[in-house]
């Protein structure tokens, strides 16, 4: 680059600064906002095959392109045995390494030859598995879909590096307070639960073997507890076609696992402090038990959650951020699944302002289960939900995800059209209501990781605190 280049390039990185002091003009008068638009209830065709696989189509106009989510519930983190937390993101991870005809390679080759990709992710409720291609390959993708869903060989050599892989990656997590601090908060709001036991430890990564992995696959993946969804330029009536030609001849291994129980309703609040001697800051974490997605507070919570810690403009990060200056961001909220939920909020704070951050959390909290919401605020955040939500499902692809989605945790597929206009309906007195009764401070667990020597004292004021390095 030149001389005379450069310092063009600095004179346009700079110019805004030039002008920072001039004020923007802004028209006297804006015209209101226009009315929220519900997504319309998408026209789904269901289709039960015989061995109780259910199938929903959504056809839609637009790129010649299919999307399929294949959700299985009861196959994920939940469904872990206590020697073994984390193995269905191992299982998951693994789906597409090797089938009975194909290995790695030939799978990725396959599904790059039909201009797309399938792949597999875990969750607390279940196993996603999600697949695209142009239209024109749609029965040949479905068909690579329900043989990676349904005859995945767990070749020796790619479980070894997988294995391999997770310990690494353990051990980079294990050096972030981050996911010390959700550890234990998991464990402060679920206690013995499945929902409380989903990371991985060196054990659990050491102990899994193909063996297990098929034999796991074999009791969890089952057509009775799955769903496929199909969306995109597709006709119905074909849709079901190529999906009883893939998945017809799938059959049920055995009885059905029981499903996860509920995860409790109340916890007794616990003072963690995990040192990290050194560090410069602290990693906040406060939490409860919250709520479980099929119930009537549902969409009041979604709502209560974006207010109080669900975006840039929620109360405790203008708080903790904009106002005090004490982190880069903070966040409070619902955590929502099939059988239970968790209330969970957070930071990475200073050493010197821990103490103020959790007084300004629960400042908050207490504020939301008081005062009612005022007007503008609360129709400001009903935009935003609304907003983030439609444009979210603009896409084929994210409309598969959100009813697959959906399924796993016991909602039905009319909520995507629903959401919208049940947001819109909540009222400020639902909001404190929700606010009074999940964000009451003294039933939140308080999970601090820090340096013992910095922050110690400022903790006294929010109860005993067990003191570990684990």
């Amino acid at each position: 680059m030149n001389k005379l280049m450069l310092t063009l390039t600095i004179s346009l990185l700079f110019a805004p600064l030039a002008y920072a002091a001039e004020p923007v003009p802004t028209p006297a008068a804006m015209p209101p906002y226009g009315k929220d638009k519900p997504i319309p209830a998408p026209h789904i065709v269901k289709k039960t095959l015989a061995n109780g696989l259910q199938v929903w189509v959504v056809a839609r106009s637009g790129l010649p392109r299919v999307d399929f989510v294949l959700a299985v519930r009861g196959a994920g983190y939940a469904a872990d045995d206590l020697q073994h937390p984390g193995f269905a993101n191992l299982m998951a991870g693994l789906l597409n390494e090797g089938t009975a005809k194909r290995d790695s390679r030939a799978i990725a080759e396959a599904a790059q030859g039909m201009g797309g990709s399938v792949g597999g992710a875990a969750t607390l409720d279940g196993i996603v598995i999600s697949a695209n291609a142009v239209a024109s390959q749609a029965g040949a993708m479905l068909d690579l879909l329900a043989e990676v869903a349904r005859q995945p060989s767990f070749p020796s050599k790619e479980v070894a590096l997988a294995k391999a892989n997770a310990l690494q990656s353990l051990k980079v997590q294990e050096a972030t307070p981050r996911f010390r601090a959700e550890r234990a908060l998991g464990k402060a709001i679920y206690g013995a639960h499945p929902y409380g036991q989903t990371d991985p430890t060196v054990e659990a990564i050491s102990s899994a073997t193909d063996a297990m992995l098929r034999a796991e696959h074999a009791k969890r993946f089952r057509p009775d507890h799955s769903l496929l969804v199909i969306t995109g330029r597709i006709k119905e009536a074909d849709a079901i076609k190529l999906a009883q030609k893939a998945f017809g001849e799938w059959k049920s291994d055995g009885p059905a696992q029981a499903d996860t129980a509920p995860a409790p309703a109340s916890a007794r609040p616990v003072r963690v402090l995990l040192e990290r001697g050194g560090s410069v800051q602290s990693t906040i974490r406060i939490g409860s038990p919250g709520i479980a997605a099929g119930v009537d507070e549902l969409v009041p919570m979604r709502l209560t959650s974006t207010i109080l810690g669900g975006g840039f403009s929620s109360r405790v990060n203008l708080n903790l951020r904009e106002e005090k200056g004490y982190t880069y961001g903070a966040s409070a909220g619902a955590r929502v699944y099939r059988n239970g939920g968790g209330i969970v909020g957070g930071a990475d704070v200073r050493n010197a302002v821990s103490g103020a951050a959790l007084t300004e959390f629960f400042s908050e909290y207490r504020r939301i289960g008081t005062e009612l919401v005022p007007a503008p605020e609360l129709e400001m955040n009903k935009r935003y939900v609304a907003g983030t939500y439609l444009v979210t499902n603009q896409l084929q692809r994210a409309v598969a995800g959100t009813l697959a989605s959906n399924w796993l945790i016991g909602l039905p597929p009319e909520f995507l059209g629903q959401y919208v206009p049940m947001i819109q309906k909540v009222s400020s007195e639902q909001v404190r209501a929700i606010g009074k009764k999940y964000f009451a401070p003294e039933n939140q667990s308080i999970v601090v990781v820090g340096d013992k020597a910095a922050v110690a004292e400022q903790l006294k004021a929010f109860g005993e605190f067990t003191v570990t390095d684990k």
